[in-house]
Order: structure tokens, then sequence, then C-alpha cells
């Protein structure tokens, strides 16, 4: 195992002041005293307007308003030749509309970057969202510190689960001691204390803290409430210290003014660990629960204190099973009855702490380190593991072992007298559903692919059931193929789409060209000529694709037939017309949105621009198929296909998930023949690394393919692959198997090795 030697961390630095700041230097302190042979180096967010004093321990500050200082920092980070960037985010401490500007570092980076979200937002902006997403996206790991963290990241930003890590806020270690030392020191003794500490803001709940004194003096009028904190550098900016003054005020007002204490101070880590171990009681009276996490709760908790906390996210999970206690939000009468009732019963409190401390023991610093170490680590590996796969697609083009055995089993299994079925529970053929037009040329088209050298054909009674489906799916009353047959044989209607009869054409035109038997050859030929007679009238762009794609075998196989030439040329234009009526600058697409079988366009016009030598389609095919390529790929280099969740968006960026065979096929299809247009073997390494995604090198990083039987699951969700198993998933996942193999031998068949001398 390759150990990692440079880490890097991005966000707020002491001397800034805020919770940020604080995490990211105990992170990185914690982190270098685990590891002490890593460098570790932070990149510190500035605020604009502000200049700090940062420790040597910052190697770059970036000023939050400046784009170019982004992109600076990724020159730094990539020249520096980091190997991990650990980034801490949070919306306020980045610039641009949501903190968008970090994202110009990141997409930057050449390194895999380990993300901590200290704020998940259950109801996010619309912009939120996306920057999340985006973020998401580009890292190999998302960090919570809290299980609603990883709620909130698979349900409303669809973040798989492997990619999310919960690992606990750090605290100190610290002696489980009582209270009474640190109170003389600090000029306590003989007070039941109650503290809050943090910097001073609306959201803080201080107020209903204050108003709760009185009730608590009654049982304890010893009692003593410290707020210990400065008040927030933001709030300071635009109020002063209006908001400060107005608890004060309110102090007074209810006469206790010598039982609250305020201490507008910014303390250092030895001091706020002796004003926590002074208190009796600790209390985060937060106003609302979208507090992800809590420094300062964590670390009460840690040192084992009594905790009264209203029940915001962080400290629902922290201080359930009786290590703490929650009050409604905004309960004065119930925070003072709790905090009471703990102050005048020491045993309950007492219990409560030691819970309290013992349960933190595997939150300390060293311990959250070795989990942030671990996290790093299988992120470089994952890197390092993609790297290797991204540099060496070749291999599967130069030695025609490294493709999987062509296995057909469950294929076979999916059909029956009849054809191939539709859909599978898991592995087992679902009669139920039926049979489609669609999926048995599919099955007609594999048939074709496999009658090559190298290639075992299919058994000649299973090519002629997929040709008699198709035989019977045409429906000469309405000159169009039916697509949808019940269990009972009987048709579901007349007509199907323009799709399915776009795709039983191609199969067609192929089966015309490349079938064994001459007489099917003939049969396909003859019913592609009729059947081509409707397509004139349809205004589906992928039903044309599919059309010319068989067209292309066609008119190979009949080059006499002037109509399918002029059509040939009427629906390449056709193609062509609305490509140059959408494509902008940033959209290089045929249409407004992306759906499914994208590739097949561009392979379309690929195709029929080297048949009929026309520069327009071919040079329309190749840059709308690298466009498709880049938002085909994920930010760590990986095929991502278009989601169906992305359907009908218009010109947004893919959605991920979910994913599906069909997309990965036609791309490795598409791809192969721009090698073949252009001759860049970039195209090859592309439909390789296409091809990886069927084996493992995907947002789950689980293959799809059972390679004993041949198997392929219908997808990718979210969190989990779709077990189920049907008849376009193995016959896509067995298309484009077919394709990478034929590469890797005619790769192999060029470079020979050269002959031994005696």
């Amino acid at each position: 195992m390759v150990a990692l030697n440079r880490v890097a961390f991005i966000g707020n630095s002491l001397p800034r002041r805020c919770g940020i700041a604080t995490f990211t230097t105990d992170l990185q302190h914690a982190v270098a005293a685990l590891r002490p042979d890593l460098e570790t180096v932070v990149v510190a967010m500035t605020d604009h307007g502000q200049a700090y004093d940062y420790p040597s321990t910052v190697g770059f500050q970036i000023n939050d308003d400046r784009p170019e200082d982004y992109i600076r920092a990724a020159e730094f980070l990539n020249r520096g030749r980091f190997e991990v960037v650990s980034l801490q985010h949070e919306f306020g401490i980045f610039g641009g509309d949501c903190g968008s500007h970090i994202l110009a570092l990141l997409l930057r980076l050449n390194m895999p970057v380990v993300t901590t979200l200290h704020t998940v937002l259950a109801e996010p902006t619309k912009v939120q969202r996306e920057v999340i997403v985006r973020i998401s996206d580009i890292s190999s790991k998302i960090v919570v510190m809290a299980e609603k963290g990883r709620e909130l990241l698979r349900t409303v930003y669809q973040v798989v689960d492997e990619k999310i890590e919960v690992i606990a806020h750090g605290i100190p270690e610290f002696a489980f001691v009582e209270p009474d030392e640190a109170k003389a020191r600090r000029g306590f003794s003989g007070r039941a204390v109650i503290l809050t500490f943090g910097l001073l803001s609306h959201n803080k709940g201080i107020e209903v803290m204050i108003d709760a004194m009185p009730a608590i003096l009654k049982s304890r009028p010893d009692a003593v409430y410290v707020v210990l904190g400065a008040t927030h550098p933001n709030l300071i900016r635009d109020q002063g210290e209006a908001y400060r003054d107005s608890l004060v005020a309110r102090v007074r007002k209810l006469g206790i003014d010598r039982h609250v204490v305020f201490l507008d101070q910014f303390v250092d880590q030895p001091t706020l660990l002796d004003f926590i171990s002074m208190c009796d009681v600790y209390v985060t009276p937060y106003l609302n629960e979208a507090q992800m996490t809590s420094g300062t709760l964590a670390y009460s908790f840690g040192l084992g204190k009594a905790v009264v906390s209203t029940p915001y996210w962080h400290a629902c999970e922290l201080l359930a099973d009786g290590r703490g206690i929650l009050v409604p939000f905004g309960d004065t009468a119930a925070i003072g009855n709790e905090i009471a009732k703990l102050l005048t019963n020491t045993v309950l409190r007492q219990a409560m702490r030691k819970r309290a401390y013992s349960s933190s023991r595997p939150m300390t610093w060293e311990r959250t380190a070795e989990r942030y170490v671990s996290t790093f680590d299988n992120a470089g590996r994952r890197h390092r593991l993609k790297a290797i796969v991204r540099s060496d697609t070749s291999t599967l083009l130069r030695d025609s072992r490294a493709p999987p055995e062509m296995r057909i089993g469950h294929f076979l299994s999916m059909c029956d007298d009849t054809g191939l079925f539709q859909h599978a529970v898991h592995c087992v053929p679902d009669r139920s559903h039926g049979y489609c037009v669609d999926d048995n040329a599919r099955a007609l088209l594999l048939a074709c692919a496999l009658n090559i050298p190298g290639e075992e054909r299919l058994p000649e009674v299973l090519t002629a059931r997929f040709a008699g489906f198709v035989q019977h799916a045409w429906n000469p009353d309405t000159k169009r193929f039916r697509n949808f047959m019940g269990f009972n044989r009987c048709w579901l209607e007349d007509s199907g789409s323009e799709d399915s009869h776009g795709r039983t054409l191609w199969a067609l035109g192929v089966c015309a060209l490349t079938d064994a038997n001459l007489s099917r050859r003939k049969w396909a030929a003859a019913l592609f000529a009729e059947a081509a007679r409707s397509v004139e009238v349809f205004h589906s762009p992928r039903t044309w694709a599919f059309v010319l794609l068989g067209l292309d075998a066609y008119c190979a196989a009949a080059p006499g037939d002037a109509g399918a030439a002029d059509l040939r040329l009427r629906l390449a234009d056709r193609l062509i017309a609305i490509f140059n009526a959408v494509e902008t600058q940033d959209w290089i697409w045929f249409e407004e949105g992306l759906a499914y079988d994208n590739a097949r366009l561009p392979q379309a016009l690929i195709l029929t621009g080297m048949a009929t030598k026309c520069a327009v389609y071919l040079d329309a095919g190749l840059r709308s198929l690298r466009w498709l390529v880049k938002q085909q790929t994920a930010a760590s280099g990986q095929f991502r296909p278009v989601g169906t969740a992305g359907f009908g968006d218009t010109r947004r960026k893919p959605r991920p998930f979910d994913q599906q065979p069909l997309e990965a096929t036609a791309t490795i299809a598409a791809c192969l023949a721009a090698w073949r247009a252009d001759h860049d073997s970039e195209w090859k390494a592309e439909a390789a690394r296409v091809f990886a995604w069927f084996l493992g090198s995907n947002d789950l990083s689980i293959s799809l393919v059972d390679l004993e039987t041949g198997s392929c699951r219908d997808g990718l969700h979210p969190d989990r692959p779709n077990e189920n198993r049907g008849g376009e998933s193995v016959v896509s996942y067995l298309l484009g198997l077919c394709e990478i193999r034929q590469l890797a031998r005619l790769s192999e068949s060029r470079v020979q090795p050269a002959p031994l001398v005696a």
C-alpha cells in the first residue's frame, strides 16, 4: 500500500474567529500529530476586507471575493503534488452565488477531494442545491458529522451512499473532572454555573435562556448563566453590538444582573476547556433544527457535561438515550424546568455526565483523525486506480485476453420459443410483461454482431426466432411494426412507437448485410424496403438516427436502391437542420435536452458522413459526440451516462441517476465509429473507459455484470444497483462486449511481437 505524503486542507484558519477556522485548525493539527511523516498544509479562506496573521501551516490564502485567487490556489495545489485535498465547506466562507467560486478551484485539481459539509440544508434554494450537487460530483468522499446529514444527502441531493462518510466532530482528550477547581480559577466558586459558548448571533436563542433564569433562580438562587463568546464578525460588520446590547438590556429589565455574565471574548482552546470544565450544565438553546454540527456541543459533551439543548439535528443524535436532555424550541418554561432539575439533583446530573463522557471517547481528535486519514487513504487509492485505468485503457485493446469472455447463458434463459422476454425479476424471466419488438430487434442485431471471426454464432434456431418475431410484428394494414406482445402471444397494439419502428429497421438493415443465412438476408432487405416507406412522416430525431444506422448497412447491401439513398440524405439533413437550430457555444446538441440512446444521433451522422463523403455530416457527428462525452464524464474521470431523472430537462447538466446500460452501449459504438472516421486513438480509449462502467468503474463502484452467466443488471439507482436483469440490459452488455472484443483483436493483429532470434 502506498502511504500518503501530502494533504492540503481548504477552509478558514485561526486566528480568524469562527467555528470553521477552529475546526480546520484542529483537524490539521490532529492529522499532523497522528502522522508526523505526513506533510499538511492549509489553504486559508480570507473574508474580503480582512487580514490575518496566519501561522506557518497556512501555505496559501484565498481572498473570498477574488475569482483569480481560486484558480491560483488550484495551481498551487497541483504544482505541490498534494495527494488529497480536504475541503471544509460552509456556504458563507466562499465567494460567488451561494459560494460557487470554490467550484473553479475544485474543477482544476488533479487529486481527489474529500469534502466535509458543515451544513446540509433540507430545503436548499435552487442555486444552493446545484452547488452542493456539483461539489458532491467532484468529491471522492463526502463527510458529514451526523446521520441526518447522510439522510439529506441521499434524499435531497441524490448522493450515493457509498460516497458518504459519517465522522463525528472531534473533541479534545480531557479528563473527567469535577468543576470546583475550574470555578475557583474563574471566580465562580460556590455558584451553580450554566454555560453557553460561541460567537454571539440571533439564532443562538440566548434570549430564551435569559428569560428562563428567574424560574431557575427560584430553585437555585446561586445560579449564574455565563455567556462566553465574542459577537459574530458578520453581525459586528452589519449591526455593531446592537444585539449584545439588547441582551444586556433584557437582563437588566428582568433584574438578574448578578446572575447573567457576558464575557465578550474569543478564547483559545485551553481557556475554552477551562470554562467548560467549570460549568454544571451546558446549554445550547438554538432556535431551529437545521444545525447539522455544533462544535461547542461536541466539546461540552466530550468533557462529560450535563447538556440541555433544543432538538436541532446534531443534538438529537448526540444526546439520545439519556446522554442529555432535549427541550422544545423557544420553550422558556421547559428549558428552565430541566436545568433547575439538574442543578438540584446531583445524582441525576452525575449519571448523565458519566454517560456522556463514556460514549464520547470515540470522538477524540485522535480517533477522528484516524477516520479522516483512512478516508484520505481510500480516496487516494481509488484515484490512483482510476488514473491507472484511464492511462492504460489500451490494455483492453492490446490484449485479447483482457476483455471478458462472451457468455450467453443468461441471454439464452431469457428466450423462449416466441422470442426474447422484456423483463426479469432478478435473473428470472418475468412472463407477465411479455415481449417487445424493440428487444427482439436488438437480439437480431446481436446475432449479426456475433457472426464474425473470433466469436461463436448464436444457434440458428434462435436467430430465426428473432427474425420471426420481427416478421410477425409487421402490420401490413398500418405499414408499421407493432411493439408490445403479451405472454399469450396477442399483440397489445396495432402500431408501435416511431422509435420501435426505427430500431426494427436498423436491425433489418444490418441483417440484410451481415446475416449468415442468404435467404434471411434477402428477407431482411425486402422487409426493410417495404417498412422504410413509412419513415418519411416520422418526427422523432432518434427514429431518424436509428433508420440512418439501418440505412448505412442496407445501402451497402442494396447499392442500387436509389430511394434508400435519397431517404438517407433527407434524414441526415433533418438531423443537421435541428442541430444547427439548437447548437450554441455551450450546448452542442440536436435537442434542448438529453434523453435516452443519446450517442446514436452523432453515430448516425458519423456513419452517414463516411458513407456519403459528406464533411458536414461527419463534422456535426464528431463535434456533438465530443460534447456528449464531456457531459457523460464524472469529475473523477469515469463514465457517467445521462440519468433518467433528467429526461425532459432543458439545457441542464445531466442528472447522475438512474443510469442504464443502453447509454453505455450506444456510446461505445459511437466512439468506435468516430475512431474509424478520424483515426484518433483517443476514441478507442474512450470506448474502453465506457465499457469499464459495466465492470465497476462507475459511481457505485459496483459491477453490473455476472461474468459467468453474462447477465447484466438493469442499471444504477443513487444508492444501489437495480438487481433485475432484463432483455434490454443483457443485449446492451453483450453488444458492447462484442465491440470491445473485436477492437482488441484488431489491435492485437496490427501490433505483432517481434520474432525470436535463434
